[in-house]
């Protein structure tokens, strides 16, 4: 009984078949559609998935097993378990190197919120000449960063142009040591991501505020309220979410700050590495043919923990200002 029941559904099977082969052949020539196997639409993702997986999450794993291992730049190395991390712990560099990135962090972080808001606030009104104006502000950002850098470190050097109009004014009778001391370098690479950075959020700011409904403010404006009333009742309400995000995206740039230590400083990062940074000290700890990629690694991740704890942070913030 059984073998009659396939028997007369096979042939019944391969007619639905033939019916629905017809069925898309007809929708292909009414709709010029051509119909696709499942798994056409992973052959356009492929690609993109593929370097995903080669350049990003193959070194993400391949750091997280190298900070397990004693491995240099020329040798594999052996297990050690959390013996790397142990060592970053009594290391007194890496504290130097932590506490110098969450400085870094707490200080730039405000103003990097704070003063784009009000950059682009200016910029914002239509009078004539003011695209020259947000030209200009946003020139930084499309600049290397190592033409920043060497262009402060002519700014700020002993015999720079800071210290030099300093002098013809008498108000320093001995050169600031702006790129000599450890505490001012870090205060100077401070001002110059700062700086870079202003005309790049001022950008994400100006989409924000072109979301700010007018009547708002016009409404707010009827009821007597003046230009600074309305910055903080209607301006900074409507944008915090857009804080929020620039918060988060500048405090993770913060924290992989190296390239103006590095320009600023030298390759010690200051005066005996003080200044030194968490990606600066990743790098001199792996760099070299004596490098030990494992500690490396070691502090990477612990760089990327840290970094995750922040943005995490602000995601929490997020969802809290949107409840």
């Amino acid at each position: 009984m059984t073998r009659v029941a396939h028997a007369a559904a096979a042939p019944g099977g391969r007619t639905a078949r033939r019916h629905r082969r017809r069925a898309l052949a007809a929708m292909e020539a009414e709709t010029g559609l051509v119909h696709r196997t499942w798994w056409t639409p992973y052959l356009f993702l492929a690609p993109g998935l593929v370097m995903v997986v080669l350049f990003s999450l193959w070194p993400f794993v391949n750091t997280v097993i190298l900070s397990f291992t004693d491995a240099q730049i020329l040798r594999g190395g052996t297990f050690v378990g959390f013996g790397n991390y142990a060592r970053a712990f009594a290391d007194p560099d890496f504290w130097v190197a932590t506490g110098n990135s969450v400085l870094y962090l707490v200080v730039v972080v405000p103003c990097l919120v704070l003063l784009p808001l009000a950059l682009a606030v200016l910029v914002q009104a239509k009078v004539p000449g003011i695209g020259f104006f947000r030209s200009a502000f946003y020139t930084p950002v499309i600049a290397s960063a190592v033409v920043v850098g060497l262009i402060w470190q002519w700014v700020l050097r002993s015999d720079g142009l800071v210290n030099t109009v300093f002098r013809k004014l008498s108000i320093v009778s001995e050169p600031v040591p702006f790129l000599t001391d450890s505490t001012m370098l870090l205060v100077s690479a401070m001002i110059v991501t700062v700086w870079k950075g202003l005309g790049y959020y001022m950008v994400f700011y100006l989409a924000a505020l072109g979301n700010v409904p007018p009547s708002l403010h016009e409404t707010v404006a009827v009821d007597g309220a003046g230009p600074v009333r309305r910055f903080f009742s209607i301006t900074v309400p409507q944008v915090k979410p857009m804080m929020l995000l620039v918060g988060t995206l500048s405090a993770i740039s913060a924290l992989r700050v190296f390239t103006e230590i590095y320009i600023l400083g030298g390759e010690s990062g200051g005066p005996g590495g003080g200044a030194r940074t968490l990606p600066f000290l990743i790098r001199q700890v792996g760099l070299g043919f004596s490098g030990e990629t494992g500690y490396a690694s070691a502090i990477s991740i612990l760089l990327f923990l840290l970094t995750l704890v922040f943005s995490l942070l602000g995601r929490r913030l997020s969802k809290g200002d949107e409840q």
